[in-house]
């Protein structure tokens, strides 16, 4: 893995050209776009792509006036490598199409093998809902609260070639209720990346973040 390499800084005449992948239902990418519209930043979100057709926040992204893409997997490739290869390629060629700066990850169902993440090294930001290195994965709520954790929160990383394995930007905390389940501990700590995230990413776009 090679040194991050962050990209230009942002300005609000110049702002950062911002993908944002999604492959659900974009709340994540909706927080970012409010408050891009309700303050005065230095990037903008250019594209929102997505790998599945047909879902909420594809909708939500349009209703914003937002660019959307669908790069979807070719089912016609028998090998699941070149196929996910190809897929990447196809995704490469859709940033280049719109001048793109720095990749957000925000719900992306997908995990992005080393040949895509070596060519955004430092321009590839994810927000995890745990405190990592806790609970990486798929899981985290289900692991936090197996785990008898009294403390979770999100984390804001960069993306290197492991799984939630990436420089740890910034976190935000709350506390588990004695009650809690999956599904509240999820909106709770939801709540909490939809303000972490675009902190960070005003943080980032600025050059106010040490990548290293």
């Amino acid at each position: 893995m090679g040194t991050p390499k962050p990209p230009r800084i942002g300005t609000q005449e110049q702002p950062l050209r911002l993908a944002v992948f999604i492959s659900g239902s974009g709340s994540g990418m909706e927080a970012l776009l409010h408050h891009q519209k309700a303050n005065e930043c230095c990037h903008t979100t250019s594209l929102v792509l997505s790998n599945t057709p047909n879902i909420s926040g594809l909708e939500k992204a349009t209703a914003h006036n937002i660019c959307t893409e669908v790069v979807e997997i070719d089912s016609n490739i028998p090998n699941p490598q070149e196929q996910r290869e190809s897929h990447e390629k196809n995704i490469i060629d859709t940033l280049q199409k719109y001048n793109i700066e720095a990749v957000i990850l925000s719900g992306y169902m997908r995990i992005l093998s080393p040949f895509f993440v070596r060519k955004w090294t430092g321009r590839l930001l994810n927000i995890h809902p745990s405190l990592l290195p806790k609970y990486p994965g798929a899981h985290a709520h289900r692991d936090a609260l197996a785990d008898g954790a009294t403390v979770s929160g999100c984390t804001v990383h960069l993306v290197d070639e492991g799984v939630d394995t990436g420089q740890i930007l910034a976190q935000k905390k709350l506390q588990i209720d004695i009650l809690e389940t999956e599904e509240t501990l999820s909106e709770r700590v939801k709540k909490l990346e939809h303000q972490l995230y675009p902190e960070v990413i005003d943080a980032y776009a600025k050059g106010e973040l040490y990548l290293g």
